[in-house]
C-alpha cells in the first residue's frame, strides 16, 4: 500500500485522530492546518490522495479543491459539518470525488478511501484506452489533454463537466437518464440526489452556448446531433 495521504484540518483533535487510523492502515499521512500551507505544498508535488476541511482559516477548503483539481486528477475527499445537498453539490462540481459530514466515522473515512484508491488504479489503463480526439460538430474533446473546444474556443470545465462531455459525445442522440449519467460520471458511491446531474446540465449549456442537450422529460438527457451531408 503505502499511498500518500495529505490532510488539510484545522481542528487538530480531528487531524490526530484520521492520522492514527490511516497509519495503522498503511498510508504515509501528512497533516496540514490551513489551505495556503496545503498549496505550497501541492506546488513541490502531489500525494495520492487529499482529504480537505471546508471551513479553514484564510483560503476556505472548496477553493483550494478547485485549485488541486486545476493541476492534478488525484482523489479528493471533502469532509465538512455543512450538510445542506447544495454544499455536498458545489464540493462535487468543484472536483472533489467524495463528501463526508461531521461527525462521521474514521472506519467510514477509510473505507471509502479504499474505494476511491481501487477506482484510481484503473483509470490509467482507461485513459489509455481513450487516448485520442473526439469530434462532434463544432465539438472538440482531447481526452488525453482533457481539453475542451467549442467552435474551436478552448472552455474552461470542470473534471465533471468534461466527464459528462465525453459520455455525451460518444453516445449522440442517446437518452440518458439521470441515474446512468449520475453513475457514469460520479460512480456507484455517490449518496447525493440526481440535482446533481440537472446542475452540471445547466453549467454546460452556459458554457456551451447552443450546445444541444436536450432534455427529456421525466428521464433525463440525450445530445443532439445531425450529420451534415
Amino acid at each position: 500500500m503505502n499511498q500518500s495521504i495529505y490532510i488539510v484540518e484545522d481542528d487538530a483533535n480531528i487531524r490526530d485522530i484520521v492520522k492514527a487510523y490511516l497509519v495503522k492502515e498503511g498510508y504515509r499521512v501528512t497533516l496540514l492546518k490551513d489551505a495556503e500551507e496545503a498549496w505550497e505544498r501541492a506546488q513541490d508535488g502531489q500525494p495520492d490522495m487529499w482529504i480537505l476541511d471546508i471551513m479553514l482559516p484564510g483560503m476556505d477548503g472548496y477553493e483550494l479543491c478547485k485549485r488541486i483539481r486545476q493541476v492534478s486528477e488525484v482523489p479528493i475527499i471533502i469532509i465538512s459539518a455543512k450538510d445542506e445537498e447544495v454544499d455536498k453539490i458545489l464540493g462535487l462540481e468543484l472536483g472533489s470525488d467524495d463528501y463526508l459530514t461531521k461527525p462521521f466515522s474514521p472506519r467510514e473515512l477509510v473505507a471509502r478511501i479504499k474505494r476511491l484508491f481501487k477506482r484510481a488504479e484503473a483509470q490509467p489503463v482507461l485513459k489509455q484506452a481513450t487516448d485520442d480526439i473526439l469530434r462532434l460538430g463544432a465539438l472538440e474533446i482531447d481526452q488525453a489533454g482533457r481539453i475542451v473546444h467549442w467552435h474551436d474556443k478552448e472552455i474552461d470545465v470542470t473534471s465533471k463537466e468534461f466527464d459528462m462531455l465525453v459520455i455525451f459525445t460518444k453516445q449522440p442522440n442517446r437518452a440518458f437518464s439521470r441515474e446512468e449519467l449520475l453513475t457514469f460520471v460520479w460512480g456507484n458511491d455517490y449518496f447525493g440526489s440526481d440535482r446533481a446531474v440537472d446542475d452540471l446540465v445547466k453549467r454546460l449549456r452556459k458554457k456551451l452556448e447552443h450546445l444541444p442537450i436536450e432534455t427529456v422529460w421525466g428521464y433525463g438527457y440525450r445530445l443532439e446531433y445531425e450529420e451534415q451531408q
